[in-house]
């Protein structure tokens, strides 16, 4: 296999590696460094930010080998089954949703980056632009799913009936007199879908990729308050190891902290 800075996960490289070093055999060897700290990934910003991370480590004798996906499912079941050491992606809530409905034995250990979740469209300069009748796409996954339309409910497009919250779903619109299509999509898909849809509520890592900046282009965004901050995520028997804590340190890092803010100018915010 071609090396290159970060691999793609596709089933056959994660059979491999779950074939090439059993996880107990992997367990007794992060505290020596005799091998890569396996760390999973989406592409873009995680990407771009765990590489500074890498520099950082390998300062510390902490060696990582990146690993990118391309969807959001994929890298808690890699890590549950031992085929990652830690991943890097996701927010609190869709880390519990999938604890609780897969079982998985993961924990989260720090705190990363915030992304403003925003509505984009290539038609309409705002919401209330958007036509009767028109489609809005939306993430398809359960949490990231309810905070759109808890960001669209919020922005005017529809009324959500009382007390939901990121669990929401498509049966807790309410009121929606303008009759919005809310259909939903994988996040990946979602700046792809922008020329087949009114609008469409995207995160923040899928994009930038696709040349959209949230502060720039969006025509609704999270406040900055959003609680939906990301996380460094490792199996639970791992919670106290000390590579865990010497990971956390590169990353919550005064430079790593400069090098989003120089970045991303905005677009991503550190939350630690």
């Amino acid at each position: 296999m071609k090396e290159c800075p970060h691999d793609r996960a596709t089933p056959l490289l994660l059979a491999a590696l779950a074939a090439a070093a059993p996880a107990t055999a992997r367990a007794q060897e992060i505290g020596t460094a005799q091998r890569p700290l396996r760390i999973g990934v989406t592409a873009g910003p995680h990407a771009q930010v765990m590489e500074q991370v890498r520099t950082l480590a390998a300062r510390d004798g902490l060696v990582l080998r990146i690993i990118e996906f391309q969807d959001y499912i994929q890298p808690n079941a890699a890590l549950a089954a031992g085929d990652l050491d830690a991943n890097s992606y996701q927010h609190q809530p869709f880390l519990d949703q999938q604890v609780r409905d897969r079982n998985l034995p993961l924990v989260a250990v720090a705190r990363t980056l915030t992304f403003p979740l925003g509505v984009y469209s290539r038609q309409h300069k705002t919401l209330a632009d958007v036509p009767a009748g028109s489609r809005i796409a939306i993430p398809n996954d359960p949490t990231n799913g309810g905070r759109a339309l808890v960001l669209l409910a919020g922005a005017g497009a529809f009324t959500l009936r009382p007390g939901a919250d990121f669990r929401a779903t498509v049966a807790d619109i309410a009121a929606n007199p303008r009759r919005l299509r809310v259909i939903e999509l994988d996040a990946a898909q979602l700046p792809r879908a922008l020329d087949e849809v009114a609008a469409a509520t995207i995160n923040s890592n899928f994009a930038l990729p696709a040349g959209l900046n949230p502060t720039r282009d969006a025509i609704a965004l999270e406040s900055a308050d959003s609680p939906y901050a990301n996380l460094i995520a490792v199996r639970r028997q791992d919670r106290e190891a000390a590579w865990v804590a010497r990971l956390v340190a590169a990353y919550q890092s005064p430079a790593i902290k400069e090098f989003v803010a120089t970045t991303f100018q905005g677009a991503v915010l550190p939350a630690f």
